[in-house]
């Protein structure tokens, strides 16, 4: 069998391959090492989105994609969608870093941590009166609504509640989860807005949730509410939250993903006093790689002795 692999992961990866399988390295300029024609399986990498299509083109006998994101969104372009193949994702393996990255996003919210470091640089000491004035805050108490209560959320639940926060999510189907304190469905989420400090996103991105966080959602939340997005840009309305940080609908937001990546120079994002920007790396780490590997060769496995695969996506839900 022969497999398309990405350059940076191929070695690991075939050092568990069979004498059967042939692989055709792919590097992170587009370049394949060997002909792609007859290859079934392709593990598509998320450093090589901008000549997806090119590579797909190239892969006539495809059977089996594997997407090292969790979100399939940005691979749903027409000529993958009218293909008759297998799609896995690798939802599951960035939940530990991404739920570690929100509550470094709300420790630093809460602790004024930002502060902090730049009075450091500054080579200033801050006085009492100066440390009050910055209000900080406990996590304790305070109240989070997730919107997705995936393998991602639940993580984020997890966590969350173990620093005495009361947790709430929404999901199509609500039902009681770990994590957890309330779980609702449909449109219930909207009425618990006035109450919620910290709104975390972690649904994927598909026609139902494309700007689900409009005008109308920043203006019902607390003037002290905070917004974390770990999950897609396209989520939210940009115009309509950098309206709502600069009139003070909400008291700020940290954003890992953009509806343009990287975020334009021009972006009035980059700007905002009350805005947390990091380049969609929340799902990172060291050790997640290792994880997205196992999986990868886990589903290898399963797919040559033509059995069931674990998280096969639904290309029409785009999830």
């Amino acid at each position: 069998m022969k497999i398309v692999l990405p350059s940076n992961l191929a070695t690991q990866i075939e050092s568990h391959l069979s004498n059967d399988d042939r692989i055709v390295r792919l590097d992170l300029q587009g370049n394949l090492d060997g002909d792609p024609s007859d290859a079934e399986v392709y593990f598509h990498e998320w450093s090589y989105n901008a000549f997806f299509e090119r590579v797909l083109s190239q892969l006539p006998n495809l059977r089996w994609l594997h997407t090292e994101s969790a979100g399939i969104d940005h691979l749903l372009i027409p000529t993958l969608v009218a293909r008759d193949l297998i799609m896995t994702n690798s939802a599951g393996v960035h939940a530990i870093p991404i739920a570690e990255f929100v509550l470094a996003y709300m420790l630093d919210r809460a602790k004024c941590l930002s502060n902090f470091r730049l009075a450091q640089q500054q080579d200033r000491w801050l006085s009492y009166p100066e440390v009050e004035a910055l209000g900080l805050q406990e996590l304790m108490g305070a109240t989070v609504l997730i919107i997705g209560t995936g393998g991602i959320g639940q993580a984020i639940a997890t966590r969350t509640q173990a620093f005495g926060m009361r947790v709430w999510g929404n999901c199509l189907h609500p039902r009681s989860l770990p994590g957890f304190d309330l779980v609702v469905g449909a449109e219930e989420w909207r009425t618990l807005l006035p109450e919620v400090d910290y709104l975390v996103l972690a649904t994927p991105l598909t026609a139902q949730t494309k700007h689900l966080i409009d005008a109308s959602v920043l203006k019902s939340m607390q003037a002290s509410a905070y917004l974390i997005n770990i999950a897609r840009g396209g989520i939210i309305d940009e115009n309509a939250l950098i309206y709502a940080l600069q009139n003070g609908w909400l008291a700020g937001a940290a954003l890992d993903a953009f509806t343009v990546e990287p975020l334009p120079a021009d972006s009035q994002l980059r700007s905002l006093p009350n805005v947390f920007i990091t380049p969609h790396c929340s799902g990172i780490s060291q050790q997640m790689q290792q994880r997205v590997i196992e999986l990868f060769l886990e589903n290898l496995a399963l797919y040559q002795a033509g059995k069931p695969l674990r998280n096969i996506v639904d290309k029409a839900a785009g999830y």
